[in-house]
């Protein structure tokens, strides 16, 4: 069986199966840097790929090089493996293959980062201070800004909302298939639901243009805003007030669990919050939640008591 037909049969069976557009869309980029590999070895059937092929695979993204000369991150070759040992396995389960090749292949140990960047409260407000709301782009900007800032939703999330998504009277905002294809409702805030509610009466029908768009954000032509509009938008204006803060739509998602963690609440609350499935992803942010630590630590620490103190 030709890899390549493999590939297209692996990755119809993963929709037929429910997997998420952005998960499918990710497995086919990963694996036609696969069949890539494979082709210029002149490696073209299934049968061909034995493991030390697929070790050699591996130690190609270890050694690949971006354009900018920096090397994958062991996270990123992580995330290129598993679809191959998911089409592996799929093809020996599917009776093409006697034996997985990819069944003794070992991922790499994924770091565990803390985000680097942070915003303050004030840090915060001056960005939500930036957009001009007297024109209608300033106000859609404006209502974006809060909504990102209120709820913790990712960029896709809020890309996919619809106007019927929030309810101002019960203060929720419905997240339609986030990650993983799961729904969920998180609470939205009284002043992010007054700016949403600004953008709708006075910006939105400008911006529709007399075509009828599902998205509630939309674009200067009357669509939906592309994710890379998007992006550039919230870092145009977060670099306008801390430059030295990197990130964009993510920056505001890390900021508000930090923020929320520093005072008090459950992780367990922003977990739910932040749609994850694992505590642990959520324990990310307590790694970065300074306040705490820093309470415990002036109370508790000898050198901290009177008697421990020394001018400098």
């Amino acid at each position: 069986m030709r890899t390549r037909d493999a590939v297209a049969d692996y990755l119809t069976w993963c929709a037929v199966h429910g997997y998420a557009e952005g998960t499918l869309r990710a497995r086919r980029y990963y694996l036609a840097s696969l069949l890539t590999f494979l082709d210029e070895r002149e490696l073209f059937d299934v049968d061909q790929v034995t493991p030390s092929v697929l070790d050699s695979y591996q130690r190609h993204l270890y050694h690949h090089k971006k354009e900018n000369g920096v090397p994958l991150s062991f996270r990123t070759q992580a995330q290129r493996m598993i679809p191959v040992k998911g089409l592996f396995a799929w093809l020996t389960r599917a009776g093409e293959l006697p034996y997985d090749p990819a069944i003794s292949l070992v991922l790499p140990k994924v770091e565990r980062r803390v985000p680097e960047a942070v915003l303050s409260v004030e840090e915060v407000e001056a960005v939500l201070s930036g957009p001009d709301t007297t024109t209608a782009l300033g106000l859609r900007d404006r209502a974006i800004l809060e909504v990102f800032y209120s709820t913790a939703i990712r960029r896709a999330e809020l890309l996919h909302l619809r106007v019927a998504d929030i309810d101002h009277a019960r203060r929720t905002l419905f997240v339609r298939q986030g990650k993983g294809a799961r729904d969920r409702f998180v609470p939205i805030g009284e002043r992010a639901c007054h700016w949403v509610q600004r953008y709708l009466d006075q910006a939105r029908p400008e911006l529709e243009r007399c075509r009828a768009h599902p998205a509630l954000f939309l674009s200067v032509t009357g669509g939906g805003i592309a994710p890379d509009v998007m992006s550039r938008l919230v870092s145009a204006y977060i670099q306008a007030v801390a430059p030295a803060k990197k990130g964009s739509c993510h920056l505001f998602r890390h900021t508000t669990a930090t923020l929320m963690l520093d005072a008090g609440a459950d992780v367990r609350f922003i977990a739910e919050m932040l749609g994850h499935q694992k505590l642990e992803t959520t324990m990310t942010y307590t790694r970065v939640s300074m306040a705490k630590l820093q309470e415990v630590h002036a109370r508790c620490h000898p050198a901290e008591q009177p008697r421990g103190r020394r001018t400098p």
